[in-house]
């Protein structure tokens, strides 16, 4: 009770400041157009109105959106003041239950935020540093280039479909085969997406272009049933013809972007296991079967240190892969998973899925066992999403405790474990 609560909505050139107690009594506001990072003048003015009121030291709260609320954490640190943050998502619930309409002012939100940290609705932010910060940042970089690499692969596709569609059926998995992307790059590369020229050139030398071209991309030799089928396939009139000499040259800009892009994600990849060494994780995360380097590096960017959740269960809580029952006298509802968390931390957790499934005998048979079981079988999906919760928790527990994983325990538990032991 020592301290007063400062509530912030903050914005682009107008920040609104209100002191608070904590019945939410209003002891003073004020509207400062100032940018987020000179926002040390209203902190100083709100320190000067909480000691008239006869409060030692103040608690900052606001909704972490956009990058200003890291820019006022820093400023409060300085100052040595409290730093809270509270959800916009309970923020926009609690607007709607005051009044059922949804009645929006900047004045009216830091009010709001004052009372729900008052009412210790509100987190404490992870903390600042250099290390975690760059594994952040390396994340999200690598998920833009997972976008990007996914969009070029999309619209090679579409165009393809369009113009050339018997060119996909030269290999079950087209854009898996390094022959097929470069057999494709020497056609609409070297001979401008002429077909009928790269045919009358021959299928001997079409082979030749294609082998230099797996090697110039770093591979050993190509794939000659792919390449053979790929030839056959140039004289094949099916598609939008008018089409097809502006849809090459298309293609070829986005194989280029698609180089870029993969070359691009090996790097970032590189730097986040960089990152991994240097914060002495990677053997610990790595010794989950399945779990490899960058599958950890993913996650641990989405959820900072993870010795600052107080349970594993809060950290699938993050994730939104917490189930949600639901439940009413006679009635039993179907459990579903909040997805209420991060979402990229959910997709690297559900990344993480496909190769811990084919290499760790304990998910794998966790896996069949929620699938065939007779009562409460769950889907495919269902399963993938508790196996994904599983590795998050087992996860938690690896890099807390430092204590490699363990098979044993993670199939049985470490009670068990303590009895086999005893």
């Amino acid at each position: 009770m020592t301290n007063a609560i400062v509530g912030i909505d903050l914005g682009d050139r107008k920040q609104m400041v209100v002191v608070t107690d904590h019945d939410s009594k209003v002891l003073a506001r004020r509207t400062f157009r100032v940018k987020a990072w000179d926002l040390g003048a209203a902190l100083d003015w709100a320190a000067e109105r909480a000691a008239k009121a006869g409060f030692a030291s103040m608690t900052v709260g606001c909704e972490p959106t956009g990058h200003r609320w890291r820019v006022l954490g820093q400023l409060a640190e300085q100052r040595g003041m409290s730093f809270v943050c509270v959800q916009p998502a309970v923020s926009a619930w609690v607007r709607k239950t005051e009044d059922l309409t949804s009645d929006k002012t900047d004045d009216k939100d830091a009010v709001l935020i004052a009372r729900l940290v008052a009412q210790l609705r509100c987190y404490l932010p992870e903390p600042v540093d250099e290390t975690w910060g760059r594994l952040r940042h390396l994340g999200t970089r690598r998920e833009q280039l997972i976008e990007e690499h996914v969009r070029c692969v999309q619209q090679v596709r579409d165009l393809l479909e369009c113009v050339w569609p018997a060119a996909l059926e030269a290999a079950n998995w087209p854009f898996r085969s390094a022959t097929w992307v470069a057999a494709l790059a020497v056609v609409v590369g070297r001979d401008g997406g002429n077909l009928e020229r790269t045919r009358r050139h021959g299928v001997a030398r079409f082979e030749r272009a294609v082998r230099k071209e797996v090697t110039r991309r770093g591979g050993q030799r190509p794939c000659l049933r792919i390449v053979r089928r790929l030839f056959t396939a140039l004289s094949d009139n099916a598609g939008v013809l008018a089409h097809r000499p502006a849809a090459f040259e298309r293609i070829a800009w986005v194989l280029a972007d698609w180089d870029h892009a993969k070359a691009s994600l090996a790097d970032t990849e590189a730097r986040m296991v960089a990152v991994l060494d240097e914060l002495g994780l990677t053997e610990l995360a790595t010794s989950i079967d399945g779990l490899s380097a960058v599958g950890a590096a993913a996650i641990l960017a989405e959820t900072g240190d993870l010795t600052r959740f107080t349970s594993a269960r809060a950290v699938v809580k993050h994730a939104g892969l917490a189930p949600r029952e639901r439940k009413s006298g006679t009635f039993t509802g179907r459990a579903r998973v909040t997805g209420a968390g991060r979402p990229l931390l959910r997709a690297a957790a559900w990344r993480a899925v496909w190769g811990c499934l084919q290499t760790n005998r304990v998910y794998a048979a966790r896996y069949r066992h929620l699938t065939t079981r007779e009562h409460n079988r769950l889907t495919p999906t269902q399963a993938q999403a508790a196996v994904a919760g599983a590795i998050l928790r087992q996860l938690h527990f690896v890099i807390t405790h430092r204590q490699a994983w363990d098979p044993v325990i993670a199939a049985h538990g470490q009670r068990a474990m303590e009895v086999a032991a005893a």
